[in-house]
């Protein structure tokens, strides 16, 4: 009951805190919703654009507090149109479809090759004003409305670099992430000022270790200060509390979930989460949760909602994810490896916390009737029988055991493997990582998984389906899209916020992975 109590004290905490961040940026949050005040409530609020995110990417033609106070000067005319004031004093962002044209004469891996150089954006300086945060060196942005460098898109995107033999590419990214935890302690959601509240699921370890696999143990060496920043921004707590930030504190130690460090509407989906949270306006956490929910990455899906159909009810912050705990566990892996010689008190308490992150997967996340993982909410103390393919993290880990993997491999197929790969989940809710959709990510994670305990027929099975279907798709409309309708490959995926995205770096990159893959069977 105690800790119930706790629970419940810290969660009304939260809606008082003010952000976290690093000294070494002073205007880490002045996003254009501080700078432009009421003109951008207006603009978020109308239709001057179908997509929230275009205004916050929009580059101002003069000073933020130029063009706030020519608003508020102009706003009152009987003849002031916000479309035209907005166009008048603003640069609308680029579209990578602009510039590239698709010749379904060419293979698909020809396509990808072709289309590297026009997703790569060179590190430059930018106007004080924008929302791109400078980074040092060149990067590969997904393509379509994403047009900066998201984090955990990018360790897929790199699979593709790697086998198009782009190592000085994954090296560039690698340093620019490196350059954003030396920044701002951590590296956010991708490089817009407007994302640097969240951050995304840590993937720098896997990057090091995927550079690391072809350029040797120097790499691990380069970059293991940053990564021991990331992971200690991860598990920053007050032990004396039951939940902070990141961490939550169990009887079996310290897990992870997803958080944000702001209750307010994302500056990117700003009209959305407004009218979202006027309709659910009896929780006072909606705009957090749905903030931490973006951090997962699967924004957004059945998994994180508390009736599993509404996105009101989103209770990202009440859930010990699986995947986040078999991404800190590969996190703890990698730095054991970086810190082994020089550390061994670290090296030790790292230890420890595999071992504890073992515990609490087998007695809170593993489901004996079932015999799947899936995620744990620490408010109602119970699983969320909400199952998806978060649950091949921990094969990917090598957390489980061969006969958890063995059961876990069974359910994928007879529950989760379609005409075109893997469904994300087997929930049709309207959310876009829900069914019918698949997505690049999740069968790398759900392949890489499987092979790692023998299953290797199944996850011949899903390459040879999900490559068909990437071919399939870009024959037809001559692109290389966000994610896919697995279930019924006659149709294009849908879902979500905003329209199918192409371009797209980590679909582009899987496939190149999975091509090379299957060369290699037999």
């Amino acid at each position: 009951m105690l800790l119930c109590c706790m629970l419940l004290l810290d969660c009304h905490q939260e809606t008082k805190e003010k952000p976290e961040h690093s000294s070494s940026s002073t205007e880490l949050y002045n996003t254009p919703d501080i700078f432009l005040g009421d003109l951008f409530e207006a603009v978020q609020t109308s239709n001057v654009f179908l997509d929230s995110k275009t205004f916050v990417d929009c580059r101002p033609k003069i000073s933020y507090a130029e063009i706030s106070k020519l608003y508020q000067s102009q706003k009152n005319n009987s003849d002031f149109n916000l479309k035209t004031f907005v166009k008048t004093y603003f640069d609308l962002p680029n579209s990578h479809e602009t510039v590239f044209v698709s010749d379904t004469s060419n293979s698909a891996t020809t396509h990808i090759k072709r289309l590297w150089p026009v997703l790569k954006h060179q590190g430059k300086p930018n106007n004080i004003n924008n929302t791109l945060i400078e980074l040092p060196n060149p990067y590969i942005v997904p393509g379509g409305r994403f047009r900066e460098i998201y984090y955990w898109d990018s360790y897929f995107t790199m699979l593709g670099l790697v086998a198009s033999k782009e190592f000085d590419v994954v090296a560039d990214m690698l340093d620019n992430f490196a350059y954003l935890i030396a920044t701002y302690g951590h590296i956010p959601n991708g490089n817009r000022t407007y994302y640097l509240s969240r951050s995304q699921p840590p993937f720098f370890a896997q990057m090091i270790d995927l550079l690391g696999q072809y350029k040797g143990d120097s790499i691990y060496e380069n970059y293991k200060v940053e990564l021991r920043k990331e992971y200690e921004f991860w598990m920053a707590h007050n032990s004396n509390k039951a939940i902070n930030k990141h961490v939550v504190n169990t009887k079996f130690g310290a897990m992870n979930r997803y958080y944000d460090a702001f209750n307010k509407p994302r500056q990117e989906a700003y009209k959305e989460d407004v009218k979202l949270a006027q309709d659910f306006s009896a929780d006072s956490l909606v705009y957090k949760n749905l903030r931490a929910a973006a951090e997962s990455g699967w924004d957004f899906s059945s998994r994180w909602l508390a009736d599993g159909k509404r996105l009101g009810t989103t209770e990202t912050l009440n859930i010990i994810p699986v995947d986040l705990q078999a991404l800190m566990y590969g996190m703890e892996t990698v730095l054991i490896r970086s810190f082994k010689n020089e550390d061994p008190e670290f090296v030790t308490a790292l230890k420890t916390s595999q071992a504890n992150r073992i515990t609490f997967l087998n007695t809170k996340q593993y489901n004996q009737t079932l015999g799947v993982f899936e995620d744990y909410n620490f408010k109602t103390q119970k699983q969320t029988n909400r199952l998806s393919l978060a649950m091949v993290y921990p094969l990917y880990f090598n957390m489980a055991t061969d006969e958890q993997a063995a059961s876990v491999a069974k359910y994928i197929e007879t529950h989760f493997l379609k005409p075109g790969g893997v469904v994300t989940t087997n929930n049709e809710t309207g959310e876009q990582w829900d069914a019918p959709n698949g997505w690049a990510p999740l069968q790398w994670m759900t392949v890489i998984g499987l092979e790692r305990y023998g299953h290797y027929d199944l996850a011949t099975t899903i390459m040879q389906r999900w490559t068909a279907l990437n071919e399939k798709v870009y024959e037809n409309t001559g692109k290389f899209v966000e994610k896919y309708n697995v279930e019924d490959l006659s149709l294009l995926a849908g879902g979500g916020e905003y329209a199918l995205q192409d371009g797209f770096g980590w679909s582009n990159g899987v496939y190149l992975a999975f091509k090379e893959k299957l060369k290699q069977r037999p």
